[in-house]
């Protein structure tokens, strides 16, 4: 008898990952989810350790993203890729074998995807050698017509609707559903908002020469950074000019200040 199934699931949204979990059990019974990961360096590192016999990997994660986690993972386990961004991403699909769920998740979608899964396991075919597709599926991703980056963001502060020029914004951290924006106006005055706009929203509209995220709940302005000083277990902090509060970064955002 073959063992049982098992799986990684990376997804950097909690909620989500909890929710594919949740229709994984519903729609493939025997599979047992070994691990689970909020980013690509978890990811590798969990597959490295556990070696499930498939990953579902989110394209889209901080630091190391699942493409690049992919590339580590090669053809040791089914990949199967979760993406928001269908335009482009499952035309790179349909060009190749590589399986993908488009989010939200359609319980139809997925048992397709169970199904291919299943068969691949039962005639014991190997991974597929994911190297070229999954330079073709970067290339696409890469090629998406990106916005204008954001150049105000509006808060309510007290009665008043101000507009924060994002020039200004020396960080923003992410408060349950609510983002924190710290900024200095143009009389350097320290000034603090909170806007219902989540961070991982509106750090997709920022200019990617400008902030970087540092921590899952921090963006900083990378002008706004007077030193970066390392800490224990591959961490580190930020000491912001002219302001007292000290930054997270994380493990998985270091490698951003490997020359520091």
């Amino acid at each position: 008898m073959q063992p049982a199934p098992t799986a990684l699931i990376a997804e950097d949204e909690p909620l989500l990952r909890e929710s594919l979990e949740h229709q994984l059990s519903e729609a493939w019974p025997e599979l047992i989810v070994v691990a689970r990961a909020r980013n690509g360096r978890e990811a590798i590192d969990q597959f490295d350790s556990l070696h499930p016999t498939v990953c579902f990997l989110d394209v889209h994660m901080p630091g190391i993203t699942g493409i690049e986690a992919a590339r580590h993972i090669g053809h040791r386990a089914h990949l199967v890729f979760v993406t928001a961004f269908d335009q482009y991403a499952v035309q790179a699909f349909a060009q190749g074998v590589l399986d993908y769920l488009v989010k939200p998740v359609d319980a139809a979608r997925l048992a397709q995807t169970v199904a291919r899964l299943k068969e691949r396991l039962r005639e014991a075919k190997s991974a597929v050698n994911t190297d070229a597709l999954l330079q073709q599926l970067a290339a696409a991703l890469e090629r998406r017509e990106a916005p204008a980056p954001l150049r105000w963001i509006r808060a309510s502060v007290g009665q008043t609707v101000t507009l924060i020029p994002v020039q200004q914004i020396d960080f923003l951290r992410a408060e349950e559903k609510y983002t924190v924006v710290a900024w200095r106006d143009d009389s350097l005055e320290q000034r603090e908002a909170v806007i219902r706009t989540s961070l991982k929203e509106l750090s997709a509209q920022l200019d990617a020469e400008q902030f970087a995220q540092v921590h899952r709940s921090v963006v900083v302005n990378l002008s706004s950074i007077a030193r970066i000083v390392r800490g224990p277990n591959e961490t580190a902090d930020i000491h912001l000019k002219g302001r007292g509060e000290v930054l997270p970064v994380s493990r998985s955002f270091l490698h951003l200040f490997r020359q520091m």
